[in-house]
Order: C-alpha cells, then sequence, then structure tokens
C-alpha cells in the first residue's frame, strides 16, 4: 500500500478554489504540509523540493497548469500530479494526461467527495471524477459505424437554465434571475440532467458550450 502523501502543492488562481483543494487534503491525509501559489510562475519557483502531490488548475493567469505538470515530469519527481479544473472534455482531458497528469478532478465536487477520491490513492486507485473515469471509459471502446443520435431538444425555459447554470449560478440564483419557484427551478435541472444523460454541473457547461449557449473560453 503506498505512503501517505506528507507534502502538498495547491496550484490554483483562485482563492475559494485553493481553499476547497486544501480542506480535502487534510480530510484525507491529516498533517499533510501544503504550500499555495496562485500562479503558474509562483510554483515554478519551487521545483528544487518538488512534493509529493500536486492539485493543479489548468487556467493559470501566466500559463497552463499543464506546463508545471511537464517541468516536474523533466526533473524526474516522483510529485502525483493530479488536475484540477472545471474542464471535462477531451481538449483539455488528454492533453494533461500526456503531460503527466496522474489524475483529474473536477472543482464541482464536494470537499467530502474530493477528500474521498485523494484517500483513495492509499489503495492505488487513480484520482479521478466518476464523468472522467466514464469518458476515459468511452474513449476506448471500438468505433461503431452506428448514426449519432440526434441532440435532445430542450424546451426555451429549459434552455434559459442550462445557460444560467453554465455560467455558475445556483439554483436559487437561477430561480430569481427567471422568476420562478425554487422548487420549479429545481424541476427543470433535473429534466435536464435528464434529457442530457449527464449528472454533474461541469457536464452541464459543456453541453452548454457545445450548443453555443455559453463561451467557450470562459472558465
Amino acid at each position: 500500500m503506498p505512503e501517505p502523501p506528507r507534502t502538498a502543492w495547491i496550484v490554483e488562481d483562485l482563492p475559494h478554489a485553493r481553499a476547497w483543494v486544501a480542506e480535502a487534503l487534510l480530510a484525507a491525509f491529516p498533517g499533510i504540509e501544503i504550500r499555495q501559489a496562485d500562479a503558474l510562475g509562483v510554483a515554478m519557483q519551487w521545483l528544487e523540493s518538488p512534493p509529493d502531490i500536486a492539485l493543479i488548475d489548468l487556467g493559470l493567469p501566466d500559463g497552463s497548469g499543464t506546463q508545471l505538470i511537464e517541468a516536474l515530469q523533466r526533473r524526474q519527481a516522483k510529485t502525483l500530479c493530479v488536475v484540477s479544473t472545471v474542464f471535462d472534455d477531451d481538449a483539455h482531458l488528454f492533453p494533461a494526461l500526456r503531460a503527466g497528469a496522474q489524475g483529474y478532478v473536477l472543482k464541482d465536487q464536494s470537499v467530502d467527495t474530493l477528500g474521498d477520491i485523494l484517500r483513495g490513492i492509499l489503495a492505488d486507485q487513480p484520482p479521478l471524477s466518476p464523468s472522467i473515469a466514464r469518458r476515459l471509459l468511452r474513449h476506448f471502446q471500438p468505433a461503431h459505424d452506428n448514426p449519432q443520435p440526434t441532440p435532445e431538444i430542450l424546451t426555451p425555459r429549459e434552455t434559459d437554465v442550462l445557460r444560467l447554470i453554465a455560467k455558475g449560478y445556483t439554483v436559487v440564483q437561477v430561480a430569481q434571475a427567471l422568476s420562478l419557484s425554487h422548487h420549479t427551478t429545481a424541476g427543470y435541472v433535473k429534466d435536464i440532467y435528464r434529457k442530457l444523460s449527464i449528472s454533474s454541473r461541469a457536464e452541464a457547461t459543456l453541453e452548454a458550450t457545445r450548443r453555443g449557449l455559453v463561451d467557450s473560453s470562459a472558465r
């Protein structure tokens, strides 16, 4: 069984996201020593003393988190590099894995869920969000010549709800923006998730992007 990591880096520019990762790390590995960086350049200055585990955002203000992963790989560091991001599409997932990432978690996880995912490292389980694990499995399944299914049609109101959810609105904020009750809005969200066969905000954001409802460059 692997030894628990004793040192960690959190490389993330958003303060609330750093706090989320730090809480999960401490829950998974009590007593772990954590260093936090809000930019790629800061972490690059620490390469002489690589950590046991690093939680790295992809969209940093001065570069991509994949650059840090590649730098750690070039130093042959034994750091377990785990991406933490809102992006669950192939265009972000596979370049990160090719750079050397050994885990990929989405920011829509609760602290408890992220802690459980990280704790699984001690049982040799790769730290992957469930939707990422499913995406990897689908990627390696044999291709079929069957026609692609027609995208599920949403009602105009469901489309409005999806757009706001993808922009980061909570259910309460969506209800306020659209002058709906909390109960009605929650029902719309449930119907959207069922129609689109999704189960997370990150997946909803990706689907909204595919439908042109939000800017694909938004984080």
